[in-house]
């Protein structure tokens, strides 16, 4: 079976990481840069911030190559999931559910159990499988409809 029919990424070997180098930072702004700026029209002033070198990076990788991207950001007693992007060609193969997956793991190591994100409002749905529940009202972010989701492991 090749990297593009893997059904079972969680089976497959480690291809999720916390960025520790210049190299695989730059793999995340790639697939960021197909994702959003290319894919989705978000302006390059947008979607980079200044919240950059103070973000833990994730980075996905498939035999080397970049597939999949998220940060992680940690404000009070939240860890905000952010910039969660997997490359086209490797999406309905469950690697958006591994990458979210190993977001919160790495946020329960750091000892959060509260979770947020502002989620693109058309994967409300994908993110609820994870626990995450919409709070307040749809807005807009680089002219993108957002929900803000919540998750709360400890009132759970």
């Amino acid at each position: 079976m090749n990297n593009l029919q893997e059904k079972d990424p969680a089976k497959s070997a480690n291809i999720f990481k916390i960025v520790d180098s210049l190299d695989d930072l730059i793999k995340v702004f790639i697939v960021r840069g197909i994702v959003f700026i290319a894919e989705q029209k978000v302006p390059y002033r947008i979607e980079m911030d200044e919240h950059e070198l103070s973000a833990l990076h994730i980075l996905g990788e498939r035999d080397g190559e970049p597939i999949a991207a998220g940060r992680l950001r940690f404000l009070g007693d939240w860890a905000k999931l952010e910039r969660i992007a997997v490359r086209k060609e490797y999406r309905n193969r469950g690697y958006g559910h591994a990458i979210v997956d190993y977001m919160l793991n790495v946020a329960r190591t750091k000892r959060y159990h509260k979770f947020k994100m502002h989620a693109q409002a058309y994967l409300c749905d994908f993110y609820a499988r994870h626990g995450f529940q919409i709070r307040g009202e749809l807005f807009k972010e680089a002219d993108i409809d957002h929900y803000l989701m919540v998750w709360d492991e400890e009132s759970h």
